[in-house]
């Protein structure tokens, strides 16, 4: 307040307060200077009979009327004063800015997946107007403010009528706090109850009305009312007290909802079952003497049971809500001013329903396998690479399970697993086609003698029914004529890290399972075989801006001859063939079970196994993870979806139709008769080249051979690159950097192949 200006507004009413250059008037102290100013001036204005220049007479002595009348303006102004004082003293209005809210993980449609307390413990989740079921609104404006839309914050009938009915019955009957009082207490809790506390809610309603809109003070109050314990809002009431979202209350379950912030505690229904219906059976019948709901149906609401027990909150994908909120918060302690406030509503690419239903399937399948048994499963998009569902473990809360340990993520052996994969690189080579015979008999590399795993050979069979009997021998045969080291590279390449032992080079082994994997590393490669031949990032959230493009794992004929073989492995028992391609594993000794499956949209893979890594005797992929990858995808909803058709380039012919080459896979053959033997002079196996142009494109790489019947064709990963009919040289364009396997083969069959890097 300014002093000087508060001196003439006395002045004006013949009120002289002395000047002293020493008063200092602050908001909290101008009451007290204007009492202790006031009364002097009082004083000399009693003591004057009458006015001088300029000044009205106020006080005759033996007229007492006179004073009140000359004094009634100046208390009334120093009442407003310290009212207007009292309420700048109050500060800013509250609005709710610095509530900390639950955070919320959702699905990809909205849907709650799970919801976080407060750091303060509390359920406290934010809601709009039309999350909620519009009868609700219809109950509570009924019964707590009718004339909500219309007061400013105060309703001054509400008031009238609550003073009557105390003076009428000796005891406060109802309050008069209008909805928005009530979220003005919520914003300022305080335990005091007087009539101090009533007026300072009165102020803040109105403070609040002219800063917000009717529907922003409605949805605070949704959001804040309390419900009994933790539980603050209709939405964490409707789910803890109901099971459900506040847009599906039934009348008796919106009734309740309208009850309980009154006295919370103790009508808490879990506590005080007979307390919180007699509550909502008075909100019923309130709603009957105001004719807004029918009797009949007032009927049906009061016969509605009311909940004994409170439910836990939604605990849906839990291992990827954890994970995804972790990597927010960390991020939000670096970019946001306040660490401790994350931000509100996550949402994922998860499917809430199929979520829902492969987390019962996880456990309904492990709890038939063992105690000890767990189960993780991923279901991906493979167009965009969103992730529709993540089961982590079999029971999120079975310590005995390792529950909370997202299994999608440990690094386990593949077995079987990456045997397509190999398969895929002799295709793009071009020295295998999926008719290509190959020989299943016993070789030894050095002392690595692979067997099978029935420890039988099939002798010579086609290259499709070897990858679909998943038999060891040929994949080792054709991963050393691939080469191991490439064979890591390109998956690495492709976005699939194989995990190998600190020191130790790529070998053989690692075709049977001899390296460690992730299931979301082979699911994203299986994926790469879906989308015949290139891998997308996974993501799981929707808001991912980052976009990376599609990476390379194998030529698209290639890929397409996998997938089409993988069509045609035999189903597990009571499962309908021809609907999926899919691939089983195990790996040594029965320590994890896989199976990956894939039609046109969605890749699945399932991993089965202990999580601590010991033995499970009996445990295959055929008979425990592929039961769980058939009923996965029948639980996807909607019949499978068409494989793409095959692209150009591929050869669909019997054995004795391909080239000759092609039709009967040799390690290591032998040359023509009667020719000098086929081989590549430059550049030798294992070369390592510059053979880049600037900018980095690919330059042109120099093939020289040697022997052979012509004509002579050169391939390059696969692909014909050049025909030598009378020329020994020739130069072909590698796609870019990394490992290239170039090949040639003769008019009579032979061949040579040497792999090199270009860098």
């Amino acid at each position: 307040m300014n002093r000087d200006r508060l001196r003439r507004a006395l002045a004006s009413i013949g009120l002289v307060v002395r000047s002293d250059p020493q008063d200092r008037v602050s908001n909290h102290g101008a009451a007290h200077w204007l009492a202790s100013r006031a009364a002097p001036a009082l004083r000399d204005a009693r003591s004057a009979g009458s006015s001088g220049r300029g000044q009205k007479t106020l006080w005759q002595p033996g007229k007492g009327r006179g004073w009140f009348v000359a004094a009634g303006p100046v208390l009334v102004l120093v009442a407003l004063l310290c009212t207007a004082l009292w309420v700048a003293a109050l500060g800013p209005p509250p609005v709710g800015k610095d509530l900390a809210w639950s955070v919320e993980v959702s699905d990809r449609h909205g849907e709650l997946l799970r919801p976080y307390t407060t750091p303060e413990g509390r359920w406290r989740l934010p809601v709009k107007s039309d999350e909620v079921d519009p009868r609700f609104f219809d109950l509570l404006l009924a019964y707590e403010d009718k004339r909500f839309r219309d007061h400013p914050g105060v309703d001054l009938w509400a008031v009238l009528r609550a003073a009557g009915q105390l003076l009428a019955n000796g005891r406060i009957v109802s309050g008069g706090s209008t909805l928005t009082m009530q979220v003005a207490r919520l914003l300022e809790p305080r335990e005091e109850r007087s009539l101090a506390a009533k007026l300072r809610q009165a102020v803040r309603a109105i403070e609040i009305e002219r800063r917000l809109s009717k529907d922003q003070i409605l949805a605070l109050y949704l959001s804040l009312a309390p419900y009994g314990g933790n539980l603050e809002g209709i939405k964490a009431a409707a789910l803890a007290w109901f099971g459900k979202p506040p847009r599906r209350l039934t009348l008796g379950e919106a009734a309740l909802l309208v009850a309980l912030p009154q006295s919370p505690e103790a009508r808490r229904p879990d506590r005080f079952p007979g307390a919180a219906k007699r509550a909502r059976d008075r909100v019923l019948d309130r709603m009957v003497a105001a004719g807004v709901v029918e009797p009949a149906e007032i009927a049906r609401a009061k016969a509605e049971p009311v909940p004994t027990l409170r439910r836990p909150m939604p605990l849906v994908a839990p291992h990827v809500a954890d994970r995804t909120l972790a990597s927010r918060t960390l991020a939000s302690s670096t970019l946001a001013s306040s660490p401790n406030n994350p931000p509100q509503a996550i949402r994922l690419t998860i499917e809430k329903p199929l979520q829902k239903s492969l987390e019962a399937l996880a456990l309904e399948r492990a709890q038939t396998l063992g105690p000890e048994v767990s189960v993780a499963m991923l279901a991906v998009d493979h167009a965009t690479g969103e992730v529709l569902a993540r089961v982590g473990s079999a029971d999120w809360g079975d310590a005995k399970r390792a529950g909370q340990v997202d299994q999608t993520l440990a690094v386990r052996s593949p077995g079987s697993t990456l045997k397509p994969f190999v398969y895929g690189l002799g295709f793009e080579d071009g020295f295998l086609h999926p008719e290509t015979l190959v020989d299943d008999r016993p070789v030894r590399y050095g002392a690595y003698a692979p067997t099978n795993f029935d420890f039988a050979y099939q002798g010579t069979v086609t290259a499709r029914r070897a990858l679909q009997l998943s038999l060891n021998v040929p994949a080792v045969q054709i991963l050393d004529e691939v080469g191991a080291s490439r064979f890591t590279a390109r998956l690495a390449q492709a976005g699939a890290t194989l995990a190998l032992p600190k020191g130790e080079a790529p070998g053989l082994a690692m075709g049977l399972g001899g390296t460690g994997v992730t299931l979301e590393g082979l699911v994203g490669l299986y994926a790469g075989l879906a989308r015949q031949g290139t891998t997308v990032a996974l993501t799981e959230t929707r808001d991912n801006a980052l976009i990376v493009p599609p990476k390379r794992l194998l030529d698209p004929v290639a890929a397409w001859y996998v997938a089409d073989v993988l069509h045609g492995v035999p189903p597990p028992e009571n499962a309908a063939g021809g609907r999926i391609a899919f691939k089983t594993g195990t790996s040594y000794g029965y320590r994890d079970a896989w199976a990956f499956g894939f039609d046109g949209r969605t890749t699945i893979g399932v991993w089965v196994g202990r999580p601590d890594g010991a033995p499970v005797p009996g445990l295959t992929g055929i008979s425990a993870a592929a039961p769980i990858l058939f009923d996965a995808f029948a639980r996807r909803g909607g019949p499978p979806a068409a494989l793409p058709p095959a692209p150009r380039g591929v050869v669909v012919a019997p054995t004795a139709r391909l080239p000759t080459p092609q039709r009967h896979f040799r390690p290591g053959a032998l040359p023509s008769e009667g020719a000098p033997a086929l081989r590549i002079v430059f550049p030798p196996n294992g070369a390592r080249l510059d053979a880049l142009a600037g900018g980095g494109a690919p330059a042109a790489l120099a093939v020289k051979i040697a022997g052979g019947r012509k004509p002579v064709t050169v391939l390059v990963d696969g692909r014909p690159a050049a025909t030598l009919r009378d020329r020994r040289s020739t130069v072909v364009a590698p796609d870019g950097p990394g490992f290239v396997r170039l090949t040639v083969t003769d008019a009579a069959g032979a061949s040579d192949s040497v792999l090199v890097r270009v860098q």
